[in-house]
């Protein structure tokens, strides 16, 4: 294990009080030890110290939804998040996920994610199915496991809307400062809708914002996929392209905790970038909105993505936000700060567990009822809209940002 003493640094600050249990997806679905955080601190251990071969591992390793819940909810401080990685990182190295799903992952994601003209002509072709009704042909014929790739999919944009943002784009009003805005390659294709309100959002709120177009994927699901050396040519590549701007916003909770722990991939090279990253929500709630809102008549739950409230701490910023919008009333539910079961491509490679997931998260969200459901990733997004369809409620599943914009006086075309 190339890895070993580092995950057995991290293991070792595990005092094994299971205060981590009750937070675990996995754990709570199949209350089997192993499958909890601290069987698998002591998996990963037993592992690392040579007493366990990293065969016996891998499979609690890759059941995981790494939500990081047991982070927040440790005494100890324990970081499971890096860790996992780190083990993802030697059984992938060690040639322990060759079966196919596994070998088409890795393929999508260095071959296509990380290309943006490739990832483009995906999308295209995506749409040109979902246009003539293919994809539920396709739905019916291929395997299982296909279908439920199909039904997580939102309608893929037009290319139009779909189009760069300008490398620039001026603040409205007096001007408050300058940000730079990381577009993301998934938000990019299924929500530039969300990359255009936020841009829009920032600029009525004074603030120029620069959109730099070397920019390129994250690598945070190359990383959560054991892909250590990739994530971090990737995040390399980001590290020196947003110049001087005091803030780079991001509006996707996966690719900002993965470029706030960017020093973990390519060392001090990724200090400057990662000292700058802020969500959007928490950005705009530490300069203050600036302009009026105007009323939204709404019933709204806000769900945390795991990356943004365990990964980067951030959760009543969002909720702040929306309490600022005349007529809309915030609604909690039990399952909040749960995962939703995305994770990342664990919906995909892991149907069943994440289905499990999910559907609990439902329910408290069904007994909420609200009207919009709000979310700042995009892979939840993608998740709970499958959900709500799935189960007919009515309710809108869109980003904060989206309900900001709504919200506000001045409405761009």
């Amino acid at each position: 294990m190339e890895h070993a003493g580092e995950i057995l640094r991290y293991s070792l600050d595990c005092v094994h009080c299971g205060l981590c249990l009750s937070s675990c997806p996995t754990y709570r679905a199949t209350g089997c030890e192993q499958s909890s955080p601290r069987g698998r601190i002591y998996l990963f251990r037993n592992a690392s110290e040579g007493r366990l071969a990293l065969e016996a591992v891998a499979e609690e390793a890759g059941l995981c939804l790494g939500c990081r819940a047991c982070e927040t909810a440790c005494p100890s401080g324990v970081q499971f998040g890096r860790m996992l990685e780190l083990v993802r990182a030697d059984v992938a190295a060690a040639g322990l996920r060759r079966d196919l799903p596994a070998r088409l992952e890795r393929f999508m994601l260095r071959s296509v994610v990380a290309r943006p003209r490739r990832l483009r002509a995906l999308f295209d072709a995506l749409r040109a199915f979902q246009g003539v009704r293919l994809d539920r042909l396709l739905r019916r014929l291929l395997p299982e496991r296909f279908e439920e790739l199909f039904s997580l999919l939102p309608p893929v944009p037009p290319r139009r809307q779909r189009r760069a943002l300008p490398e620039r784009i001026s603040a409205k009003g007096s001007r408050r400062g300058t940000v730079g805005l990381f577009t993301g390659c998934v938000m990019s294709e299924f929500y530039a809708d969300v990359n255009a309100s936020t841009a829009r959002v920032l600029t009525r709120n004074g603030f120029d914002v620069v959109v730099p177009q070397g920019q390129g994927c994250c690598g945070a699901l190359h990383a959560h996929a054991g892909d250590e050396t990739f994530a971090g040519r990737l995040g390399r590549a980001n590290a020196g392209v947003f110049g001087d701007v005091a803030a780079v916003i991001v509006n996707s909770a996966g690719c900002g905790a993965e470029l706030r722990e960017l020093p973990n991939r390519i060392g001090a090279e990724g200090d400057d970038l990662a000292g700058r990253i802020r969500d959007v929500c928490e950005f705009l709630d530490e300069v203050g909105l600036r302009e009026p809102l105007g009323r939204l008549d709404a019933r709204v739950c806000y769900d945390d993505p795991c990356h943004l409230v365990h990964g980067q701490r951030v959760s009543e910023a969002p909720r702040r936000l929306l309490q600022q919008i005349p007529g809309l009333t915030l609604l909690e539910h039990a399952e909040a700060s749960a995962c939703c079961g995305a994770a990342g491509t664990y919906n995909l490679t892991k149907p069943r567990m994440s289905g499990v997931v999910r559907d609990r998260k439902l329910d408290a969200l069904e007994a909420a009822a609200p009207d919009v459901i709000a979310t700042g990733n995009p892979g939840c997004l993608i998740q709970l809209r499958a959900g709500v369809l799935s189960r007919g409620l009515p309710a809108r599943v869109v980003h904060p940002v989206t309900l900001l914009e709504e919200a506000g006086a001045d409405p761009d075309p």
